[in-house]
């Protein structure tokens, strides 16, 4: 028997009928909804393959899924970056380990966070946030003593079905973001 994750039983429970009601939907399908999250964390051009192999290890802890080391298309003396050298790592999330990532970024990730005061409500104009966590040891599948302390970032995109940055936003608050005052 598959048990639907806890964030998705809620959306469909609690934040589908009350985004219906608010924006005065007749239609299910016309709530918006979380489609996918992409989590990307680049790589430093010094970083020997070690270190590489070590965050793709800790980015498949922190998503239940194996990330995909992305390669750069062309070369760029400034970064010290040639054509076909590892430039970063990524994974699209979807579906069930989408859920269930986005329930440990907003319950548990985020407010462990040192002075966190929020999410900034900043939106790109299609409906998408984007986040920017500087240090990738918040999630507790992460060891700090084994963890790389060369830290390079991890950027979260959150991408919703809507065009409408409202309506992105109050569907991310009634799931539970967190959002600056």
């Amino acid at each position: 028997m598959n048990k639907l994750p806890v964030l998705k039983e809620a959306y469909l429970n609690q934040v589908v009928p009350g985004l219906m009601k608010e924006l005065g939907c007749k239609n299910v399908h016309v709530v918006p909804k979380i489609e996918k999250v992409i989590l990307n964390s680049r790589i430093d051009a010094n970083m020997d393959k070690a270190h590489i192999d070590q965050l793709v290890k800790e980015l498949g802890l922190i998503t239940g899924q194996k990330p995909l080391v992305t390669k750069a298309k062309k070369s760029i003396s400034n970064f010290k970056l040639r054509q076909g050298m590892p430039a970063g790592v990524k994974v699209t999330l979807r579906g069930k380990r989408m859920y269930d990532f986005l329930y440990r970024l907003i319950n548990i990730a985020l407010p462990i966070i040192r002075d966190f005061r929020g999410v900034s409500k900043r939106m790109d104009k299609h409906g998408n946030l984007n986040i920017g966590i500087v240090d990738h040891t918040i999630f507790p599948e992460i060891k700090v003593e084994t963890s790389n302390r060369q830290n390079v970032g991890l950027d979260i995109a959150i991408v919703t079905t809507t065009d409408d940055d409202k309506k992105a936003l109050m569907l991310l608050e009634k799931l539970g973001m967190a959002f600056r005052k």
